[in-house]
């Protein structure tokens, strides 16, 4: 039995990141007004998609980029959503207090403005990536606030699982929203190769990338949106080559195959997604019905010392 078919036309921006807010705003601004003149009814942009990658270095200085949750960034992008009628997933370095801040995802919900956000939870710190120099990492729910860590977004198309670039790679993090009625995975994404590693190198890194985040929607039966930047961005220090951000943004469905697939160059990609799937698929490979959740206690352990 198939279930009846609930569409949704899908937008990711796939772009270049600029040192200044302006420039890489208003790039934004012009992909997202294409795809919502192609039907767009939901577009993803990358992490931080308002500058640069600034933690290949470690600067105080670079806090002064940070912004309130409801600050220029998120404003304009609310005003663009509420414009365009549709549904916008945006990025800002969020200044939450002083000396407190966060990768924040927010998502903007037609004439409704910011409906919900997601802190990035999992900072990496690797070279060339050092960002828990500038990130606190989400909040965990408690008996306070139960409806923190990775908890779905409720908007006109859909509930969004959103979660954040290596955020991705943690398939606890997929497996919680999905329990908790994510019909979507959405990953805005910065990440990219060093260019010294060889070519062999970086074809495993992307290959491992990309399944990764396949794997997801195959684990849990729902579609996955991914989007990430391009271009090379310098080490503003002597200590590396830079960044070679490497695109191939993406949008699978529920077993994992590829709907729209981007390249290495900026690029929009616009996909009907048939969110219907989602249930057909669970029914013939019922995950969530077998799984052993009496036996899964010491997933919240650090490591099994025994």
């Amino acid at each position: 039995m198939t279930t009846s078919r609930r569409t949704l036309k899908v937008g990711v921006v796939q772009q270049q990141g600029w040192p200044d807010k302006d420039t890489s705003l208003a790039a934004s601004e012009a992909a997202i007004r294409r795809l919502a003149a192609g039907g767009a009814e939901l577009v993803m942009l990358q992490e931080l998609h308002a500058s640069h990658y600034f933690c290949q270095t470690e600067d105080t200085a670079i806090f002064d980029l940070a912004e309130p949750l409801e600050g220029p960034t998120t404003q304009r992008l609310a005003s663009l959503a509420a414009e365009l009628g549709l549904v916008i997933v945006g990025s800002i370095f969020e200044r939450r207090a002083a000396g407190v801040y966060h990768n924040t995802a927010v998502v903007l919900d037609k004439a409704d403005g910011l409906v919900g956000t997601f802190r990035k939870m999992h900072i990496p710190d690797d070279p060339g990536f050092y960002e828990k120099f500038y990130f606190t990492p989400g909040d965990a729910p408690s008996a306070q606030s139960p409806r923190r860590g990775f908890e779905p977004i409720d908007t006109s198309v859909g509930r969004l699982g959103v979660q954040v670039c290596w955020d991705q790679w943690y398939p606890e993090g997929a497996r919680l929203m999905a329990l908790a009625g994510a019909e979507m995975l959405l990953y805005p994404t910065a990440i990219g190769w060093d260019p010294r590693d060889d070519e062999a190198e970086q074809t495993r890194q992307k290959d491992a990338w990309t399944l990764i985040q396949r794997s997801h929607g195959v684990a849990n039966g729902v579609p996955v949106i991914v989007a990430n930047r391009v271009g090379h961005e310098a080490d503003p220090t002597p200590a590396s080559e830079g960044i070679q951000f490497w695109g191939g943004s993406f949008v699978c469905g529920p077993q994992g195959e590829l709907l729209a697939h981007g390249g290495t160059e900026p690029e929009e990609l616009l996909v009907e997604v048939d969110l219907a799937r989602g249930e057909d698929v669970r029914r013939i490979w019922p995950y969530l019905r077998d799984r052993r959740i009496d036996a899964y206690g010491d997933l919240t352990e650090r490591y099994r010392d025994r």
